[in-house]
């Protein structure tokens, strides 16, 4: 039988006894009082009528309760979906239509939002993030293997809900997998957990990993403001910080106001989205420790690849494919590519899901002959993988490729350019040519756009130069702060249809 991750979890709980577990709120919650916490929710669910095979669904901060309760719903045989808070109405609820959970929690604080989920016929139960788990009524529902452990919601680069469900086994891989394969991790850290829960890299790296693996975590329910986010960094003793570019960048230009940095971090491992350039530099000014990149997506549970110490990190890839998966660079055609060549990464392995949640037609787009088409456009140079950009962000100019992020990380070299994104624009004679947006530096005069080319001109292929340049005063993002550039897109397109 497949092992599952209460199980696990529960037993390396056990193991640890009275030793600090959850730092929350400027508290150490020892694992007793937290398994305290399993057991009452999960005595409430199945006073409630959760059963196996049905699925919990909660829109939480980063608590004591998000872990608890996923803890104690897969105790009685069923699945969690943490779902983003502030995804827009229209989209929770499609998607909660879609999922067809049998209860769904809140935080007490937006105990006001309960009456928008009646229509949906749902029942809602509005807690404090601490506990207790108040008393509620489960609904019935269609029922899903008991293997069936996440269901994250996702729109990926398409804008579209789709739903991405995870197994036991999937998470346990991927987590144990990359607890032997990284280096850098000792026995005892304390790692921080401050990734939204919704997102895979959240849950199931910042919270499920140091459950797993017997570590501490500090539990912080939002990143902002970014001082007090420092502060309990250094009143935690917090050793490894795992956070996307913006986030690492933000605690940066924090202890750099501050004029320190927290003395325990050994680690600094980034991931979901790209690393701009000048952000390792940047990091070893301020927070005395360069990073460690890696790179995964929701439908691998999320780890695909990582550099797994300082010594060995190559920087500008994001390290070796983790053991377990097969993996290929292939080209349009699907034919497989030697090293140094650029194309698709295609991946198969435990790790992956089977496909996604009560979406045959979405599989068969991603899926063939057992293989997953990441979508994202890569190169594996000695063992090394770097990725260059999203499929769907590639730019074709008169026949040739062009990969916004080459041309973005040229505009942010610019002293004036503190942001830049790059999409295609439709162009009658070459079919698309590049538009740079650029959120310009704090302070910093406003160039003249034919400067800005000028610059990109002499240091880029004529064809990869942008012919057009908006400034705007900021990017559109992600809850987890990578730029949409589909947002972009739809813009533009909708300006050139006019």
């Amino acid at each position: 039988m497949t092992e599952r991750l209460e199980k696990t979890v529960f037993a390396k709980l056990e193991q640890m006894g009275d030793v600090p577990l959850l730092w929350w709120k400027g508290d150490w919650w020892p694992a007793p009082r937290f398994l305290d916490l399993v057991e009452s929710c999960r005595t409430t669910l199945e006073r409630g009528g959760f059963k196996e095979g049905q699925r919990l669904a909660f829109m939480l901060p980063n608590s004591p309760l998000a872990l608890a309760l996923s803890l104690a719903a897969w105790s009685l045989g069923g699945s969690v979906a943490p779902l983003n808070p502030l995804g827009g109405r229209e989209t929770i609820a499609s998607t909660l239509m879609l999922l067809e959970p049998s209860l769904l929690v809140i935080p007490d604080y937006a105990a006001e939002q309960l009456p928008l989920f009646a229509p949906l016929a749902i029942p809602a139960v509005a807690s404090p993030i601490e506990g207790p788990l108040p008393e509620l009524t489960c609904r019935e529902t269609s029922l899903d293997t008991p293997s069936l452990a996440v269901i994250y919601s996702t729109s990926g680069t398409t804008g579209q809900p789709k739903a991405v469900p995870l197994s036991h086994g999937n998470l346990l891989d991927n987590i144990e997998t990359a607890l032997s394969f990284i280096d850098e991790l000792q026995e005892e850290e304390t790692l921080l957990n401050v990734l939204p829960n919704f997102h895979s890299f959240g849950f199931g790296i910042c919270s499920l990993l140091p459950l797993i693996a017997g570590y501490r975590q500090v539990v912080l329910p939002s990143f902002l403001p970014v001082g007090e986010t420092l502060a309990a960094l250094e009143a935690s003793g917090c050793t490894v910080v795992l956070a996307v570019p913006t986030m690492v960048s933000l605690l940066c230009s924090a202890a750099a106001r501050l004029g320190r940095a927290p003395q325990s971090l050994r680690i600094v491992l980034v991931g979901g989205d790209k690393v701009p350039p000048g952000l390792d530099e940047k990091c070893r000014a301020h927070l005395g420790l360069p990073i460690l990149e890696g790179y995964g997506l929701t439908e691998c549970s999320p780890l695909v690849a990582v550099n797994v110490s300082y010594a060995q990190r190559r920087l500008g890839t994001v390290g070796p494919v983790i053991p377990g998966y097969r993996y290929e660079i292939r080209n349009d055609e699907g034919k497989v590519l030697g090293d140094g060549e650029e194309g698709l990464l295609w991946v198969q392995g435990p790790s992956v899901m089977a496909g996604y949640y009560r979406s045959p037609e979405a599989s068969a787009e991603r899926f063939r002959d057992g293989w997953l088409n990441t979508g994202d456009v890569g190169r594996l140079d000695a063992g090394y993988l770097t990725i260059l950009d999203r499929a769907t962000d590639l730019i074709i100019v008169g026949g040739f490729n062009v990969y916004p992020q080459e041309v973005e990380s040229t505009l942010v070299q610019h002293p004036a350019v503190r942001e830049a994104s790059v999409i295609g624009s439709p162009n009658s004679t070459s079919g698309e040519v590049p538009k740079a947006f650029v959120v310009l530096s704090e302070d910093a005069e406003r160039p003249e756009v034919r400067e800005l080319i000028r610059f990109c001109r002499d240091r880029l292929a004529h064809f990869k130069t942008p012919r057009k340049i908006e400034f705007v005063d900021e990017l559109p993002r992600s809850p987890l702060g990578k730029v949409l550039r589909r947002v972009l897109r739809d813009q533009e397109r909708s300006r050139s249809a006019r």
